[in-house]
């Protein structure tokens, strides 16, 4: 399966014009024969604790473009969007990933992060999310979780690959590209990191650092600061043959 990550930047708060901004950048990707364009975290607003401007519900405006930029180009599209909550919850921190045949699956971010007070405007989610897409499994995950290995290790020997859409700021950009080096090495996976660029509303800055990670931790492709497309393979088969030669997960 080619993937095809968008490092991308967000108009603070703004969904109509990120959004717009994102189509070109979803129809090239879509030009590479990519099969899935993932995106980032809160990608349409940034990642604003102003919950009453961006939640939404999940059949909301930034859902259906997601369902929209699918059907039209044919690919599968992830990014996390906030949800509104159900019974008068707060909201969910949402990875949404989206086929061109309507399908959805949803994972609800299980750490928020409380550094920032997300866990004051956002409800964690409480379950692991494993999805099979056109033959590759796939662990559901947002930002601050890849700090906690236990939620990678419960699912890793059932995933291919891992995805990872973050805004994740740059004074600690070592923790990022290291933390998403050892769960590709830890669960013998390929790890898919997407992370925004430009300076937040929050005043924040975003240094991207974007990184497709094969199952021994090696950069098949990465970049820095700028917006950019990262494009690579994501082969199951070099999963099985990683494990099988080097049996390290059954040692746990």
């Amino acid at each position: 399966m080619r993937i095809a990550a968008l490092q991308h930047d967000i108009a603070w708060e703004d969904r109509d014009t990120t959004l717009k901004q994102l189509e070109p950048q979803v129809r090239a990707a879509a030009a590479t024969d990519a099969r899935m364009v993932v995106v980032t975290e809160m990608f349409a607003t940034g990642f604003s604790m102003q919950t009453h401007l961006t939640a939404e519900p999940a059949d909301g405006p930034t859902a259906t473009w997601m369902h929209e930029q699918a059907a039209e180009h044919g690919v599968w599209i992830a990014g996390s969007v906030p949800l509104d909550g159900t019974d008068g919850a707060l909201p969910t921190n949402s990875l949404l990933l989206v086929g061109p045949d309507g399908t959805t699956h949803r994972y609800d971010k299980i750490h928020p992060f409380s550094y920032a007070g997300e866990h004051e405007r956002f409800t964690p989610g409480s379950e692991d999310v494993v999805v099979e897409v056109e033959g590759v499994r796939w662990g559901l995950t947002v930002c601050y979780d890849l700090r906690f290995a236990d939620q990678y290790w419960r699912i890793g020997p059932q995933v291919d690959a891992f995805l990872v859409v973050a805004n994740w700021p740059g004074p600690r950009r070592e923790h990022w590209r290291s933390l998403l080096q050892a769960r590709a090495i830890e669960n013998q996976a390929y790890v898919v990191g997407v992370n925004r660029v430009g300076l937040g509303g929050n005043e924040l800055d975003y240094t991207g650092d974007s990184r497709i990670i094969d199952p021994l931790g090696r950069e098949l492709a990465g970049a820095a600061e700028e917006p950019t497309m990262l494009l690579a393979e994501i082969e199951p088969d070099r999963v099985t043959e990683v494990r099988e030669r080097f049996p390290f997960i059954q040692d746990r």
